[in-house]
């Protein structure tokens, strides 16, 4: 997995860590800890899972003392048992303690998006569907969460509203129907930009094929109404099927033959990893 560049990693972390810090820095390390202090941690799984976010726990550390030694034994990537180290941290002690909480935030979040995501992709192994994420992301974190996506073996849906044009019920409802708002859409960008449909129904499948639309989002349909819409489809269009996605429902979904189950989940409620850090000495 090609790592982010970290002139991207960099803003979002020093972010964090000035909003931990605040005003007056760490009271308590600073306070307790003798600023010679050395000392060596590790990073290790409380859970089952895929790491996902070292470069941005690795920047944390580095922010608060350049002087922190991060050694990675399991990249980000690596699937995880219960109790494997991910990495060993050793130096400063006052500035690994003042970096832990941040850098844990991100690494438990990343790897627990990474994990979820793992467990659709796993769960609908042997078809040629993908499991792909939405913009329901949290804010300041899409380019991060989209990153740990694609670690735990998905694909991005667009990364904003400047990528493609998805055309939704609300666009239909106040353009006056699947046509003019196709058209308009068609006329309204350039010809590098891929246009994407909601339907919600077969009838409206049926309209938009006439319209040459490259993907059509299929909403809320079960998998024999997908079946039938990727009949109906039949390539002339990429299709996405959305809505109650889990890694129990995702097999059924995927055997209807679509290309992509778009999960908003993965980024806006995927449950953290746990991952601590503990103390070697």
């Amino acid at each position: 997995m090609q790592a982010l560049p970290s002139v991207m990693v960099e803003p979002i972390v020093r972010t964090a860590l000035l909003e931990d810090l605040g005003r007056a820095g760490d009271l308590t390390t600073d306070a307790i800890v003798p600023a010679e202090s050395q000392t060596e941690c590790a990073l290790v799984a409380r859970a089952p899972g895929v790491v996902a976010g070292l470069d941005f726990t690795a920047m944390t550390f580095r922010l608060i003392d350049p002087a922190i030694k991060i050694d990675v034994s399991l990249p980000d990537g690596s699937r995880l048992r219960k109790g494997d180290r991910i990495a060993t941290i050793s130096g400063p002690a006052r500035g690994i303690l003042t970096a832990e909480r941040t850098a844990l935030n991100f690494l438990c979040h990343l790897s627990g998006v990474a994990s979820a995501t793992r467990g659709i992709a796993d769960a609908i192994e042997g078809t040629h569907a993908q499991v792909c994420c939405t913009r329901k992301t949290m804010p300041g974190m899409r380019f991060a969460q989209k990153y740990a996506v694609r670690v735990g073996g998905g694909s991005n849906h667009r990364f904003g509203l400047d990528d493609a044009v998805l055309i939704k019920d609300n666009h239909v409802a106040i353009a006056g129907g699947v046509r003019p708002a196709v058209e308009r859409a068609r006329a309204g960008v350039g010809h590098l930009v891929k246009i994407e449909l909601e339907v919600d129904t077969l009838a409206q499948l049926q309209e938009a094929l006439t319209l040459d639309v490259d993907a059509v989002l299929l909403d809320n349909m079960d998998p024999d109404m997908l079946r039938q819409a990727v009949e109906m489809v039949d390539g002339r269009a990429i299709t996405e099927a959305s809505g109650r996605i889990r890694p129990d429902t995702a097999p059924a979904i995927a055997a209807s033959g679509v290309d992509l189950l778009s999960v908003g989940w993965l980024t806006h409620s995927a449950t953290v990893l746990d991952i601590g850090l503990d103390h070697l000495g």
